[in-house]
């Protein structure tokens, strides 16, 4: 009996070779990107599509994909069936939705999966088959890609070679990978998707500021104020651990962001991971209580920036390799004095503080960091918000990482950095 699939949902296959097919809608080109753990083919003969109909356990017939899924290397974590639309132009969301299907050999349908919703997009990941274990099992994805077929495959490591220039013009340029870190596997296609978008607004800051390939430490300091309280209730706090993530995977050796909390005094949380950043904002961004072993009342509920930034610091001395620092605040910043000579003293250290005012409060000395004297190098930056989640990615990104890479050239010809 056919079992009907719906968006996100899995299903065990209990046979060791399937038929992958779609069928209606507009015309569709089938292909298959067969991908590690990390989301990435291993070469490009890991791309099956008709000019190149075979790779391992693998083979385009026609309009049908013949899967053996014990003849598929090890590595393989995830096969993903994609359909293009054929004609140029033409979308999905002008047709009768297509419906993806997985059949025995013998032609017996397994599973079958209406991919209805869809509207402007061009290109689909219609099914994904993945291993848990010693078995596989199939996953209703049918989700379009921003940016086209040449994006998504290049997306997972695929080389596209782009129309050659005429004779005698510029030799290619290579264009830089933008980098998957340990744990991407383990989301779902939606925030995979979503975190790789991300991932490309952030790699197109640096590769604008000639920094792609900078290798920082980064450092998350979140307010916990009762000022916050609305941002915390709302959610905003926990979408801003979620956007910071992606700058963490571009610049951070393992992906990870350090975090702390502060108001009068602060604690230093667990590094938040790619796989399991959703589960640490709820774990832990809270302003009161008792969880998870944290006293949030002993933390406080008025600001002193001094101690967390003293924390920071200290961690600083004993390296040479940069570090960013993402520190957000609603305001206060009441010890000017203090604030200052602190930054002065930081900016003989290998980090750049990126301030972010969120909110309309008054944000004090932050807002004069660009005339402070006596400073080494230029080593902070600030600029308010009054409504994050209104800005998108790409400005905020901008705004974040605008000022790094030109403090990360101060700081090596100081010899604050390693170069």
């Amino acid at each position: 009996m056919t079992a009907g699939l719906m968006k996100g949902q899995n299903a065990g296959l209990g046979v060791g070779e399937v038929v992958l097919s779609v069928r209606g809608g507009v015309g569709a080109d089938l292909s298959a990107l067969l991908v590690t753990e990390a989301g990435k083919v291993r070469s490009d003969a890991d791309f099956v599509f008709f000019n190149q109909p075979h790779a391992p356990g693998v083979r385009l017939d026609g309009a049908e994909l013949a899967i053996s899924l014990g003849a598929v290397p090890g590595e393989i974590a995830q096969i993903r069936a994609v359909i293009t639309a054929a004609a140029q132009g033409d979308t999905f969301g002008g047709h009768a939705a297509p419906v993806a299907s997985v059949a025995d050999r013998a032609g017996n349908v397994l599973h079958e999966y209406v991919i209805d919703g869809l509207d402007q997009e061009s290109v689909v990941i219609a099914l994904e088959l993945y291993r848990r274990g010693e078995q596989w099992k199939v996953r209703a994805v049918g989700q379009g890609y921003a940016g086209g077929f040449a994006d998504l495959v290049t997306d997972h490591g695929v080389s596209v070679d782009d129309e050659p220039e005429p004779v005698g013009g510029p030799e290619p340029v290579a264009v830089p990978q933008v980098r998957t870190v340990p744990g991407e596997a383990a989301l779902s296609f939606e925030k995979r998707q979503k975190l790789d978008l991300r991932k490309r607004e952030v790699a197109k800051i640096l590769i604008d500021k000639s920094a792609f390939g900078v290798r920082a430490r980064v450092v998350l300091v979140i307010d916990k104020t009762g000022s916050m309280h609305k941002l915390f209730r709302g959610g905003t706090v926990h979408r801003v651990v979620e956007r910071m993530i992606p700058v963490a995977t571009q610049l951070d050796d393992d992906g990870s962001l350090e975090a702390y909390l502060y108001a009068l005094q602060f604690v230093k949380l667990p590094d938040i991971t790619v796989a399991h950043g959703e589960q640490w904002a709820q774990t832990f961004l809270h302003l009161a209580g008792t969880h998870e072993g944290i006293d949030y009342d002993r933390i406080g509920g008025r600001n002193d920036e001094l101690p967390v930034m003293r924390a920071v610091i200290d961690t600083l001395s004993t390296t040479a390799e940069p570090t960013l620092v993402l520190f957000f605040t609603d305001g206060g910043f009441a010890k000017k004095r203090e604030i200052a000579a602190l930054m002065r003293e930081a900016s003989a250290l290998p980090a750049f503080w990126q301030f972010i005012g969120l909110g309309t409060s008054s944000f004090g000395v932050l807002r004069t960091l660009d005339e402070l004297d006596g400073r080494v190098v230029d080593n902070a930056g600030f600029f308010a918000l009054d409504d994050i989640d209104r800005i998108d990615d790409a400005e905020l990104y901008r705004r974040l990482l605008g000022e790094f890479p030109d403090w990360l050239r101060a700081a090596r010809a100081a010899g604050i950095v390693r170069a």
